[in-house]
């Protein structure tokens, strides 16, 4: 899956964490779920400790775990917690004083806005818990016996 946002790489380690209830999983195994820095999965998840969606623990056995059961969890909080628009562009100004520029975010500052309403409104009735139980769903269909988290 290629990931363009830190919202589809948190989803992606967020359900191995709600795999995982029973234990914390360390920056290193979350990062190598998403190929990336373990660096990058503490930065990017931060806000997701501010916003109580998961806890942290130090130490040997330490790591990350959900601060709540999946089913607490919509996707809409995971996405406001990271601080990441769901749209692709921007309607933030490049050269304030250009006239044409403020007409094109004139048209499309409302639309963004609107858009941004009905797509949180639409992730705000998606919890943790639907997004795993289509993961499991999908898993279960392929016939392995184990997924490794």
């Amino acid at each position: 899956m290629k990931r363009n946002s830190r919202l589809s790489s948190t989803l992606h380690i967020l359900v191995h964490m709600a795999e995982a209830p029973d234990r914390a999983l360390t920056s290193e195994q979350l990062a190598g779920f998403i190929h990336t820095n373990p660096v990058v999965v503490r930065r990017t998840i931060a806000g997701l400790r501010e916003a109580g969606i998961v806890t942290s623990s130090r130490g040997h056995g330490g790591g990350w775990q959900l601060g709540r059961t999946p089913d607490k969890i919509s996707l809409a909080e995971i996405s406001a917690a990271l601080g990441e628009t769901l749209l692709p562009f921007s309607t933030e100004p490049e050269s304030p004083g250009c006239l044409v520029e403020q007409a094109v975010i004139a048209v499309l500052d409302d639309f963004r806005l609107e858009a941004e309403r009905l797509l949180t409104a639409r992730l705000s009735h998606i919890t943790l818990a639907d997004l795993t139980a289509d993961f499991r769903r999908r898993y279960d269909l392929i016939g392995v016996s184990s997924h490794a988290v």
